[in-house]
C-alpha cells in the first residue's frame, strides 16, 4: 500500500495545472458551503435565541400539571419558586433565572379594547438577558418597585391610541378564575419590530402582578437562560432529577412550531450541501476520466509489468481520494478563516425589522457561526464523494488489457 500510496501522490502532481484546477474547484465550492454553513447558523442562533430571549428563557420550570393546561395560562403556585431559582442557578450552563407571573386578560383605553397576554416580571434579572430592555422606544424599562405601571408594544400603543404617561385600563384573570381591574400607567413602548407580539404582550413587575392577581410572595413559573441554544437537554434532564416536584420544559417542548422551523432550516440546508458536494465530486471524477485517457500506455505496462487488476483501481481510488482530501484542506482552512473574521466584525443587515416578522429578530447585524462539527463534516463527505467519483475510471483503467493498452495511440 505504501508503494501504491507514492505513486498516487506523483501522479496527482505529474499534470499539476489539471490538479490544481480541480482543488481550486473542490476548495472553492467548500469555502462557499462553509461560510453559508456560518451565515445559516449565524441567523439561527440570532432569530431563535431572540425568540428564546422574549421566552423569556430556554428553559421554564412549572408546578406540577401545567403543561396539561399551558395554553389556558394556569395560575398554579411554584411550591417555593426561590428554591427552584437557587436550583437553576446551581448549573453551570445557566446565565440567569427569574419568576414570573403570566395570565390573560385585556387592555382598553377611551378608543379601543385589546386582549393582552401579562407578565408579571423580575425586571434587573431579566433586563441582562431578555429582549425588551434593549429595545425601549419611549419612556423607561420596569423597576422592580413599580406599582401600577405597565410596559406595552408599539403595535399595541397604536391600536389604544396611547402614548407614556396615559392611562390604560388592565383586567387579568386572577386565581381561581377571578378577573381583577386595575388603571395603570404606561411607563413604556417597547419595539421589536414584530407587531403579533407587541400587540399583545404586555409587562408589569413581578411586586405588582403578586398584588395585583392574589398571589403574595408567589410566582406561577421560573424562566432559565441558558449559554446558548443545543444545551437544554442536558440542563433540563439535571433540573428534573434536581427539581422532582416540578415540571422542568425545555422551548423545544413549549413551542414545537419554532423546533420544527429550525429543522426545516437544517433540512434545507443538508440539501443544498449535498448539491454542492456533488458538484465538486462530478469535478474529480471528470479529472479522472481525462488521467485514464491520457494514460492508457502507462496502464498497459503498469498492467505488463506484473500490477495486478485491483492494485490498479487501488492506484486510481488513491488519486482521488488524495485530492478530495487536498480540496478539502484547503477549503476547509479558507472556509474556517473566513467564517472567523467575518464573525468578529459581522456583516451589517440595517432594515431587519422591515424585512418580515420572522427577520426581525436577526438584529441590525448578523454575525456568522464557525461549527467545527459541521466543518469536518463537509471535509470527510468530500473526500467520500471523491473517493466514489474515482470508482468508475478505477474500473476503467482496470479493464484495460495490457497488450490493448500498449498499443493505444
Amino acid at each position: 500500500m505504501g508503494k501504491l500510496l507514492r505513486m498516487a501522490w506523483r501522479n496527482v502532481w505529474r499534470n499539476w495545472r489539471r490538479t490544481l484546477i480541480a482543488l481550486v474547484a473542490i476548495a472553492l465550492g467548500l469555502v462557499f458551503l462553509i461560510f453559508m454553513d456560518g451565515l445559516i447558523g449565524g441567523s439561527r442562533q440570532a432569530i431563535y435565541g431572540n425568540a428564546v430571549r422574549l421566552q423569556g428563557g430556554n428553559l421554564q420550570v412549572h408546578a406540577p400539571g401545567y403543561r396539561e393546561k399551558a395554553k389556558r395560562l394556569p395560575l398554579l403556585p411554584l411550591a417555593d419558586a426561590n428554591a427552584v431559582v437557587q436550583a437553576t442557578l446551581a448549573q453551570p450552563q445557566a446565565v440567569a433565572a427569574s419568576r414570573r407571573i403570566n395570565t390573560a386578560g385585556f387592555a382598553s383605553s377611551r378608543e379601543a379594547t385589546v386582549p393582552v397576554l401579562i407578565s408579571g416580571i423580575e425586571p434587573e434579572q431579566e433586563a441582562p438577558v431578555g429582549l425588551l430592555a434593549e429595545n425601549i422606544v419611549q419612556g423607561r424599562y420596569l423597576a422592580a418597585d413599580d406599582e401600577d405601571f405597565i410596559l406595552i408594544g408599539r403595535a399595541m400603543a397604536d391600536r389604544l391610541k396611547v402614548g407614556v404617561g396615559d392611562r390604560i385600563t388592565l383586567v387579568g384573570r386572577a386565581t381561581h378564575e377571578q378577573m381583577r381591574r386595575r388603571t395603570m400607567t404606561v411607563v413604556g413602548i417597547y419595539d421589536l419590530g414584530l407587531s403579533e407580539v407587541e400587540k399583545r404582550m404586555a409587562y408589569v413587575s413581578l411586586a405588582e402582578a403578586q398584588t395585583l392577581f392574589d398571589l403574595r410572595d408567589q410566582a406561577t413559573e421560573v424562566v432559565v437562560a441558558l449559554e446558548s441554544i443545543g444545551q437544554e437537554e442536558m440542563v433540563v434532564a439535571a433540573l428534573r432529577a434536581a427539581l422532582p416536584g416540578y415540571e422542568v420544559s425545555s422551548w423545544e417542548e413549549l413551542n414545537p412550531e419554532l423546533k420544527q422551523s429550525m429543522d426545516v432550516d437544517q433540512q434545507f440546508m443538508n440539501v443544498f450541501g449535498l448539491v454542492a458536494l456533488l458538484i465538486a465530486g462530478i469535478g474529480v471524477l471528470n479529472l479522472l476520466l481525462m488521467a485514464v485517457f491520457e494514460r492508457t500506455r502507462e496502464i498497459g505496462l503498469l498492467a505488463a509489468m506484473g500490477l495486478k487488476r485491483r492494485e490498479i483501481v487501488a492506484l486510481f481510488l488513491l488519486e482521488g481520494t488524495l485530492v478530495g482530501l487536498l480540496g478539502a484542506l484547503i477549503g476547509c482552512t479558507l472556509g474556517g478563516l473566513l467564517v472567523g473574521v467575518v464573525g468578529q466584525v459581522g456583516i451589517e443587515y440595517a432594515g431587519a425589522s422591515e424585512a418580515g416578522e420572522v427577520v426581525a429578530l436577526l438584529g441590525d447585524r448578523l454575525y456568522p457561526k464557525l461549527q467545527v462539527d459541521l466543518l469536518v463534516e463537509r471535509a470527510l463527505a468530500v473526500a467520500v464523494i471523491a473517493a466514489l467519483a474515482s470508482l468508475y475510471p478505477a474500473w476503467q483503467a482496470s479493464k484495460r488489457e495490457p497488450a490493448e493498452a500498449l498499443h493505444y495511440v
